[in-house]
């Protein structure tokens, strides 16, 4: 039976951004350090294969720091925690890694230099999400409020007007945070700005990608996962690009095959933490339906990379 011919617009970048590469670098290289177990307080990166595979290897995944034996060493996720967590740590005498992405931790500075010039906050970002929690428990209570959509700007009660500085979580949509911003600027005219955008590069980039493909393809899928922010961002921002069917899909296994059926154009994309064997295992679903053409769509090219903690360049005090 011949196949039916499908074009898949693979987009770039996508997948792993630098600081997703380094936070599971440094589960790695603590396994290797000091041997399994070693504990991980909330999944490292939002993606339950990265997990498995690491949960595989010795990794001990934990939601409080009260699970973890003094006796082993934790990591903290890529996300970011909350001040109280390492305090915590450290009461304990703990031995612990902090895989913060430097570029949420770039945000944290930052909230607590406005903090200590007297400013109250604005967090624009998700209820919830892991990252929102880190960064709003860097500064005492009171002194972040979190604002989701541009109606929740207008329900805003703040200390002072005139002192007032926004932050924004890592992995927001581009287009939706400029709408928040700009109610946010124009009620409070004085708030101070960033003086860098604050949504990383990567999750730019990804979004970027995916507008560069959408005018082309008649369905969008998104590898990532379900509880990953910047992979349903994607998913967003194919709609809102004139896709009429955006799927967000863990691996190949849960692509909705009906829900294509006709198409001949489909966009491919990954979020942040999606690794490329999951990308490789969806082309590789369609090669086996149809008659596939790749044509990859790049728009830039990223060559970030952070280094892993000198902690882990270093060898065990006393090993041969």
């Amino acid at each position: 039976m011949t196949k039916a011919a499908l074009t898949l617009y693979l987009a770039a970048p996508r997948g792993f951004c630098a600081g997703v590469d380094r936070a599971i670098k440094i589960v790695e290289l603590a396994l290797q350090k000091w041997g399994a177990p070693v504990y991980v307080r909330h999944e490292i990166v939002h993606n339950k294969f990265v997990v498995d595979r690491l949960r595989e290897m010795g990794a001990v995944f934990v939601e409080e720091l009260d699970e973890v034996p003094q006796d082993r060493p934790v990591i903290f996720s890529a996300h970011g925690v909350p001040k109280a967590v390492p305090a915590e740590a450290e009461r304990r005498e703990m031995v612990y890694v902090d895989a913060t992405c430097p570029l949420v931790s770039k945000v944290h500075l930052e909230a607590e230099r406005h903090n200590e010039n007297g400013l109250q906050m604005v967090m624009i970002g998700h209820r919830g999400h892991p990252e929102t929690i880190g960064t709003m428990g860097q500064l005492p209570e009171g002194e972040v409020l979190l604002v989701e959509t541009v109606e929740d700007v207008a329900g805003l009660e703040v200390r002072d007007p005139e002192r007032l500085a926004y932050i924004t979580q890592t992995t927001l949509s581009v287009d939706d945070t400029a709408a928040i911003v700009t109610a946010l600027q124009a009620r409070f005219p004085a708030i101070a700005v960033p003086h860098k955008e604050d949504i990383c590069y990567a999750t730019t980039n990804r979004q970027g990608a995916v507008k560069a493909i959408a005018d082309r393809i008649d369905a969008l899928l998104v590898i990532g996962a379900p509880n990953s922010s910047n992979s349903r961002r994607l998913v967003e921002v194919g709609h809102a690009a004139g896709c009429g069917y955006a799927q967000l899909v863990q691996r190949a296994t849960d692509i909705d095959w009906r829900a294509l059926e006709g198409v001949t154009r489909v966009g491919v994309a990954a979020g942040a933490s999606a690794p490329e064997v999951l990308v490789d295992e969806v082309l590789e679903a369609f090669r086996a339906r149809y008659d596939t053409t790749v044509e990859l769509v790049e728009t830039v090219k990223e060559r970030v990379e952070f280094k892993v903690p000198r902690v882990l360049r270093e060898p065990v005090p006393g090993a041969a």
